[in-house]
């Protein structure tokens, strides 16, 4: 017999009965029953319930165990009294009758449980993640993770893509963040950086001639964490292929991202592939708010900006007199309730940073609230018939500069589908959002930037740059979203070196500064570059979505927590002096606040 284990912990059915096994695992539970002590044992692959009588050869053993200690056991397997199956439990018609029993390692006392999940501090669980990787729902989704990163291989390499590996060292890149810097012991005073992403690789492996490139690609920025993305590092399915257009791009990935979906969503509906809509980021903006929308969301957001040019509501008509917008955002069966949801929406609002939501609340067909009453009734009853509303619906307004009250009108929408109970949580919708802008006006600098991926190629070529107003461009550039998360980006890149250099020009860097920090691409695209195109799908956040996990820790092996700490491992940690010095490094100490 093996020293550890005849059997794992979830193999054991009724045709094993009579059988003397062994097995191995964790003390997930104890349970003395007075004359009977039982233990369910756990290991990777399920969980078997462990027996022994007060007179047992091993009961001293094992009433001597505390949760989470590592023992092997040996014993005859007999079926379980009828009143006693776990149906629950795929080993639940089983049980072990204890006849030896080892303990490989004891356990100290838990700094926090295993069994029963409950909510637990987050820094006791990253500290000890070991622990907590046990707990059955974290370890499900940790298997989960690796098993769809598996089949997304299986399926891009099933439709001709091959995996190849770019550098981790390279040089620092505008992908929009701040990078990882690592000193160079070689070349004192510079700096090697992590990638953001392996988007100059990828493009060059196309003018290389490989044609139809992925890697599971692990990604560095240095960015402050949120839920739905780590401080530090992430993956991303990354991807080219060569000679292709958008549309190729679309039509070879949405059987690949749709299908991984199928197979991972427990039988939610997804949308299927060959129908994702294509939106133009204009019109997503104009009526869900925002470039992500969430498609389960049955609200959309109208311009009603018209309706109140010389309204009697003085202060919709000031706004829109002097260039500003607003937006309606319909509330379904609101107006039916009680005043009370109105006001919450605008205490809501007014906590996001906002002055606050109009509203008008329509109740058995009679329209209420200050709006209605100085709009004017015509007025109002023209609105409320252009915006379809029922008799007992509400409308709330956004007000405001035109990416102000875009922005509220999209928060607002979202807030209003959660509060009615609008949004189907059981189903993916996933769509494409497309023709993003080109550039984009940067406030604070009061000058153009590029407003997504610099090495797209804008619509319109050369031409459109040189002709058009930079903030009329677009680019061919498209995002993958899903119930409201981007969980891919990609476009149609610039291969042409005199374009490349015109859109940098437009940010303000000349030709030499595009051949000093894009050299490898400026010279490649000198010796014949195949028209080229990809994206990059967001591994965690597609797998937190099938795991319906509402934070990337939850789906993610060992963390960072949210002031980007390993606690588990104690890093960032202080470098030795003769570290800094083989670096040519001096720390300067921050300076302090005034």
């Amino acid at each position: 017999m093996h020293a550890y284990r005849t059997h794992t912990c979830g193999a054991l059915t009724s045709a094993e009965v009579g059988n003397e096994v062994r097995v191995s695992g964790w003390v997930h539970r104890k349970r003395d029953h007075g004359d009977l002590v039982f233990i369910d044992l756990r290991d990777h692959y399920g969980m078997v319930q462990i027996v022994t009588e007060v007179d047992g050869p091993v009961f001293k053993v094992i009433e001597s165990l505390r949760a989470e200690s590592v023992v092997t056991v040996t014993g005859k397997v007999v079926a379980r009294a009828t009143e006693a199956v776990n149906p629950n439990l795929p080993t639940g018609e089983v049980e072990i009758r204890a006849l030896d029993a080892v303990v490989l390692s004891a356990a100290a006392d838990l700094p926090l449980p295993v069994a029963g999940e409950q909510d637990y501090p987050e820094d006791i669980r990253l500290r000890y993640r070991f622990l907590d990787l046990r707990r059955e729902t974290l370890h499900a989704n940790i298997v989960k993770r690796t098993k769809i990163i598996s089949d997304m291989r299986r399926r891009m390499e099933g439709i001709g893509f091959t995996e190849y590996s770019t550098p981790i060292l390279t040089a620092s890149s505008p992908e929009g963040a701040r990078d990882f810097l690592v000193p160079s012991r070689i070349h004192a005073g510079k700096f090697y950086a992590l990638p953001q992403a392996p988007q100059q690789y990828k493009q060059l492996l196309m003018v290389a001639g490989f044609d139809r490139y992925f890697q599971i690609a692990p990604c560095f920025r240095d960015e402050d964490p949120r839920a739905d993305r780590l401080p530090g590092e992430f993956y991303q399915l990354d991807l080219e292929m060569s000679f292709v257009t958008q549309e190729d791009v679309w039509n070879t990935m949405e059987p690949v991202i749709a299908e991984v979906f199928e197979a991972f969503a427990n039988g939610k509906p997804v949308t299927p592939a060959g129908s994702f809509p294509r939106i133009p980021h204009a019109e997503a903006m104009l009526k869900y708010g925002s470039d992500k929308p969430d498609l389960r969301n049955p609200i959309l957001i109208t311009d009603v900006t018209e309706h109140f040019v010389g309204s009697g509501f003085g202060i919709f008509a000031g706004i829109v007199e002097s260039g500003g917008v607003i937006r309606a955002i319909p509330a379904p069966g609101a107006g039916a309730g009680s005043r009370k949801f109105f006001d919450d929406m605008n205490v809501w609002a007014r906590a996001e940073g906002y002055s606050g939501l109009g509203y008008i609340n329509i109740k058995d067909g009679v329209p209420g609230g200050p709006i209605a009453k100085n709009h004017g009734e015509e007025r109002t009853a023209k609105l409320i018939e252009a915006l379809g509303l029922g008799p007992n619906d509400g409308v709330f307004f956004a007000a405001g500069k035109e990416s102000q009250a875009a922005k509220l009108a999209g928060l607002a929408r979202i807030r209003v589908g959660e509060q009615l109970d609008l949004i189907d949580k059981d189903r993916f919708e996933l769509c494409w959002i497309v023709d993003f802008p080109f550039y984009e006006y940067d406030e604070d600098t009061k000058s153009i930037d590029f407003a997504h991926n610099p090495f797209s190629m804008p619509q319109g070529g050369l031409d459109a740059l040189n002709d058009q107003d930079p903030l009329t461009i677009n680019a061919y550039q498209y995002d993958m979203v899903c119930n409201g998360y981007e969980i891919a980006s990609g476009s149609i890149r610039n291969q042409s070196p005199e374009l490349m250099v015109k859109a940098f020009e437009k940010v303000g860097l000349s030709q030499a500064d595009v051949e000093e920090r894009f050299g490898g691409l400026y010279r490649a695209f000198q010796y014949g570059a195949p028209p080229h195109g990809g994206m990059a799908a967001g591994v965690d956040r597609i797998v937190m979505l099938l795991c319906g996990a509402q934070n990337l820790r939850e789906i993610t092996l060992f963390p960072m927590n949210q002031r980007a700490e390993d606690l588990l491992m104690g890093a960032p940690s202080a470098a030795e002096f003769k570290q800094l010095r083989e670096l040519n490094i001096r720390v300067v100490e921050p300076q302090a606040k005034a």
